[in-house]
C-alpha cells in the first residue's frame, strides 16, 4: 500500500497536469483573448489550502507547474505567473528547503523569466506591459539580494547567460550578491591592499553549469585543454575567434548577435579556473595572471571585432563580484589587457566602457567592479586621463569626472597622472593604486 501522503501528492500532481493542459489549450485557441484571472485564482487557492494538508512537496509541484506554463510558453499568464512564483508560500519555501533542494527549481523559473524578457530588453521594446513585468522582476531580485544573496551569487553564471548586455542594472543586482557571513571591505578605504585580503585567495561557490556551452563543442574543449597544458597546436589561437561565432543565420537572428555569448562566458570562466589552479601551484610567477590563460585573453582582446570584444570584456566583468580568487584574477586580467594594448586604443576604450557603463546606473554596484575602476583611475601606471576617448566630447569628459568623483570620495587633486585633468579639476587623479596592479607595482609594494 502507498502511504496517504504519497496518494495526496500524486492526486495533486495529476490535477495540476490537467490544469496545465487546459491552460495551454486556452492559450492556443484564444491567443490574445486568454483570461488569466480564473487560473490565477484557482492556483492561488490550491497553494493556500493544500500547503498544510499535502506538506512541503506541494511547493515543488507548484514549481513544476510554473515551469510548464512559463511566460515564453504562456505569455498571457505572465503577470499571474510572476505573482505565484514570488509568493510567500513558493519562493521562500523553495529557497529554505532542506539541503538547498529547492534552489535548482527556482533557478529554472528565473531563467525562464529572463529568457522571456530577453528579446524585449535587447531590442528596447519596452511597451507598458513589459515595463510592469520588468519592474516586478527587479523587485523580486531585490528581495533575493536582501534575503537569499547566496542563491544569486552561486547561480550568477546561468543568469548572466540569458540577460542581454544592455540590461546593466539587472545584471548589477545579481553580481552585487555576496555571502551573508562576509563583511565586505570598503572599496573606498585609502591604501586598501586588495591582494592581502584573506578572502581574496578563496574560490567562490558556483552551482551553475558554466561548462555546459563549452562541453557542447568537443573539438574546442579538447584543443583548449591541450593549449592550457602547453601542448596546443600552432594555429589554435588564430582560429579561436572563429569558434566563438555562430554560423546558422536563424540562431544569429534569434540571439541578436553573431557571437555565441554563453560559449564566450563558458570559455572565460573555464580558462580562469584552470589558470587560478595552475598559479596556485606556482606562487613564484612574475604576475598572478601569467600563463597560457593570459595568452588566450590577450589574443581575443586583439583579434575579435568590436562586437565580439565587447561581449568578451562583458564576460570578464561579470566575474568582478565580492572578494574571492575569481574576482582578483579577473580584475588583474582586465587591467593587464588595458595596459598591454599600447598600440590599440580601441581595446583600452572598450575596457573602460564596460566598467563605466556599469557604474553610471543606480546602485548597487559589485564590489569587484568598484575596486577595479578605482585602480584604473588612481594608479598612474594606466594614465587613463591622457587618452583621447576620455575627452571625445564634453559630455563624455563630464561623465568620467562624475564617476571618478563617486569612486574617489574625499580625495584631493595632489597626485600625478600625466598632468591630465582628473575628477578633482585642474589636478590629476591621486594615489598609487590598491595593490591590484598585476605586475605587483601597486601600493602593496
Amino acid at each position: 500500500y502507498r502511504s496517504t501522503s504519497m496518494t495526496k501528492i500524486g492526486m495533486v500532481n495529476k490535477f495540476m497536469a490537467a490544469i496545465v493542459r487546459v491552460m495551454l489549450s486556452h492559450q492556443s485557441e484564444r491567443k490574445h483573448g486568454f483570461n488569466q484571472k480564473p487560473f490565477h485564482r484557482l492556483l492561488m487557492r490550491l497553494l493556500m489550502d493544500l500547503a498544510d494538508l499535502v506538506g512541503d512537496e506541494m511547493v515543488f509541484s507548484m514549481a513544476d507547474l510554473l515551469h510548464a506554463v512559463q511566460p515564453r510558453l504562456l505569455p498571457g499568464f505572465a503577470f499571474s505567473w510572476l505573482e505565484l512564483a514570488s509568493h510567500r508560500n513558493v519562493m521562500p519555501k523553495l529557497l529554505l528547503a532542506r539541503n538547498n533542494r529547492g534552489w535548482a527549481p527556482f533557478q529554472r523559473l528565473l531563467v525562464g523569466l529572463f529568457r522571456y524578457l530577453e528579446p524585449y530588453l535587447r531590442n528596447a521594446e519596452l511597451h507598458e506591459p513589459i515595463k510592469v513585468l520588468y519592474k516586478g522582476t527587479l523587485r523580486v531580485l531585490l528581495v533575493l539580494l536582501h534575503d537569499f544573496p547566496e542563491f544569486l551569487g552561486e547561480y550568477h553564471a546561468s543568469f548572466c547567460d540569458v540577460i542581454p548586455p544592455s540590461c546593466i542594472q539587472l545584471r548589477n543586482l545579481i553580481l552585487s550578491a555576496f555571502p551573508r557571513n562576509m563583511l565586505l571591505p570598503d572599496p573606498f578605504t585609502p591604501q586598501l591592499k586588495v591582494d592581502l585580503l584573506p578572502e581574496i585567495s578563496k574560490p567562490p561557490n558556483i552551482l551553475s553549469n558554466f561548462m555546459g556551452a563549452l562541453n557542447q563543442n568537443n573539438m574546442l574543449r579538447s584543443e583548449l585543454d591541450n593549449f592550457l597544458k602547453g601542448r596546443g597546436r600552432d594555429g589554435f589561437l588564430a582560429d579561436l575567434p572563429n569558434h566563438l561565432a555562430m554560423r546558422n543565420q536563424l540562431d544569429i537572428k534569434a540571439a541578436g548577435t553573431r557571437y555565441n555569448v554563453p560559449l564566450i562566458n563558458s570559455l572565460v570562466m573555464y580558462v580562469a579556473s584552470v589558470a587560478i589552479a595552475q598559479n596556485a601551484g606556482n606562487p613564484n610567477k612574475a604576475t598572478p595572471v601569467a600563463g597560457p590563460g593570459l595568452e588566450i585573453f590577450l589574443k581575443l582582446s586583439r583579434d575579435l571585432d568590436t562586437e565580439g570584444r565587447y561581449l568578451f570584456f562583458n564576460a570578464i566583468a561579470n566575474q568582478l563580484r565580492y572578494p574571492n580568487s575569481h574576482t582578483h584574477y579577473f580584475s588583474c586580467v582586465l587591467l593587464t589587457l588595458f595596459q598591454a594594448a599600447q598600440d590599440k586604443e580601441i581595446v583600452r576604450e572598450q575596457v573602460t566602457r564596460v566598467l563605466i557603463e556599469r557604474l553610471v546606473v543606480n546602485k548597487p554596484h559589485p564590489w569587484g567592479l568598484l575596486i577595479t575602476f578605482i585602480e584604473l583611475i588612481k594608479n598612474p601606471i594606466y594614465d587613463i586621463w591622457r587618452h583621447e576617448f576620455v575627452r571625445a566630447s564634453k559630455e563624455i569628459e563630464q561623465l568620467f569626472q562624475s564617476v571618478a568623483r563617486f569612486c574617489l570620495p574625499q580625495q584631493g587633486g595632489n597626485g600625478g597622472a600625466g598632468g591630465a585633468p582628473g575628477p578633482s579639476g585642474p589636478g590629476s587623479v591621486p594615489g598609487d593604486g590598491l595593490g591590484m596592479h598585476p605586475g605587483g607595482k601597486g601600493a602593496s609594494q
